[in-house]
């Protein structure tokens, strides 16, 4: 007898998509890293903004990267070291997780890959990718001869 964890969201969500949906990537990205920071992501006229909660993690171990229309936002959130006394002694309760991550989203058709800001304060990353600007229809005048 096989025994396999039981993952009920990740099977519904096979059900509905079997070729692999949203909500299974996550999943599956959730499983190998051991934890994902939430994520907002918001449309305005002429930008998309995107803020991740990175609470405890500092910007030089923030990566954001863009390839072949995906940005990606990868880093580490590091457990605090023996310098602050408490590493030494019992730990009671553990709650935060720690580790690695990495978050990818795919970029919509509009936007311009070349210009996306990038900025952090009080554990939040907040990004900004501008849409391009849409080319205006011009008018053919018609010569009538």
């Amino acid at each position: 007898m096989n025994l396999v964890n039981w993952n009920p969201i990740r099977e519904f969500d096979e059900f509905l998509n079997p070729f692999g949906g949203r909500l299974a990537s996550r999943t599956r990205a959730f499983e190998a890293s051991g934890w994902l920071p939430p994520v907002d992501i918001a449309e305005g006229e002429d930008a998309y903004h995107i803020d991740v909660e990175l609470p405890a993690v500092a910007s030089d171990d923030i990566t954001v990267t863009v390839k072949d229309s995906v940005l990606t936002v990868s880093g580490e959130r590091r457990r605090e070291d023996a310098a602050d006394g408490r590493a030494d002694g019992r730990r009671h309760r553990v709650e935060r997780r720690f580790g690695k991550f990495s978050r990818s989203f795919r970029l919509p058709e509009d936007v311009d890959e070349d210009a996306i800001d990038a900025s952090a304060k009080d554990g939040l990353l907040r990004l900004k990718v501008r849409k391009r600007e849409q080319a205006t229809p011009r008018a053919i005048p018609i010569q009538v001869h």
